[in-house]
């Protein structure tokens, strides 16, 4: 009696190796792919959420969730890309009905950011994958730092908003963007968003609004750079369809989402999924033992865990405070 090894799957998601009789094998590997793409679709969902409410993390935390599954870098970042065409429409239009983009700002930024993504796309496509891994996981992991850093060292100042960004800024900000965003499957929003809102010159919500829209023709460059570079049989389509129906749903919530979720909190939690899933990613690229990289990764959850505890603790007393300051009631320094 022979024994039949199912194959393992396109979507990479759970690298399990199943074995099976022949006759069962068909529906216990399409029980476990249809799992992986509603697991897929669940990262859209809070990925666009995340995105939608901060002006980054999109491509950034899809892509480390990726690549932690085993999938390329080039096949990783093509795929959120080619997501990204309806997740960034969607979020663009929600954008532009809340008052939330500045088009001038949009026009000037989409035409660099389109080209960096056609560079940067062709860049990653002709790296060799394995060899790459560890240097995109290092690209995001210093991305996921700078989320952090952003909205705790910046993200409680109230700009103060002078002239509109010029386009001397903005022209390095969309080729550096949607380069970066091409090679590290995310960039655009931590390029953009963090050095408008720093600039002062644009109130956060135009910010996050106007990155959000320009990000579309982005997502456009990147496609086509990664469809020109791969072939359409270089794209996994299903991880593409996975991450679009989850980032559609949540683009129109993004900005209710907001309302609700302090931004520290939220770059806070990103950034924190987005740093250990990166250094764990290192970590067994460099070939430490398994012992080291969680002992590793359990020191530094620990911070994270006291980061946020400690984010959400300041967040409390802040709405607090300016609720006894609505309703008229001195709060005393210091008490």
């Amino acid at each position: 009696m022979s024994t039949h090894f199912c194959g393992s799957d396109p979507v990479r998601f759970v690298e399990v190796l199943t074995v099976c009789a022949p006759t069962s094998c068909a529906s216990s590997t399409k029980g476990k792919h249809m799992r992986q793409l509603i697991i897929l679709g669940i990262v859209g969902l809070v990925a666009q959420l995340i995105d939608g409410s901060l002006g980054m993390a999109y491509g950034v935390t899809s892509t480390t969730l990726l690549l932690a599954a085993g999938t390329a870098p080039a096949a990783a970042s093509a795929a959120v890309h080619f997501s990204e065409l309806g997740t960034t429409l969607v979020s663009g239009i929600s954008h532009h009905k809340f008052g939330n983009v500045d088009w001038r700002t949009v026009a000037i930024l989409a035409g660099p950011g389109f080209v960096g993504a056609i560079a940067g796309s062709t860049l990653l496509a002709n790296l060799d994958g394995e060899a790459a891994t560890p240097w995109i996981s290092g690209i995001l992991l210093a991305l996921g730092v700078y989320v952090i850093w952003r909205f705790l060292a910046l993200g409680g100042a109230r700009p103060t908003f002078k002239s509109r960004p010029s386009a001397k800024m903005l022209v390095p900000i969309g080729l550096v963007g949607g380069t970066l965003d091409a090679v590290g499957g995310g960039g655009w929003g931590p390029v953009g968003t963090t050095t408008l809102l720093s600039s002062g010159r644009l109130e956060p919500r135009k910010v996050v609004g106007s990155i959000d829209t320009s990000e579309f023709v982005v997502a456009v460059g990147g496609s086509l750079g990664f469809l020109i570079a791969l072939g359409s049989q270089g794209i996994e389509w299903q991880i593409v369809a996975a991450l679009l129906v989850g980032g559609v749903i949540a683009a129109p919530f993004a900005a209710w989402l907001v309302k609700l979720l302090p931004a520290k909190v939220l770059a806070v939690a990103a950034g924190g999924i987005i740093i250990l899933t990166n250094v764990r990613t290192i970590l067994l690229a460099f070939g430490l033992d398994a012992s080291t990289v969680w002992l590793t990764l359990g020191g530094l959850a620990l911070v994270w865990f006291a980061l946020l505890a400690h984010v959400v603790r300041v967040e409390r007393a802040a709405a607090k405070a300016r609720k006894s300051e609505e309703a008229g009631v001195e709060v005393p320094v210091g008490g």
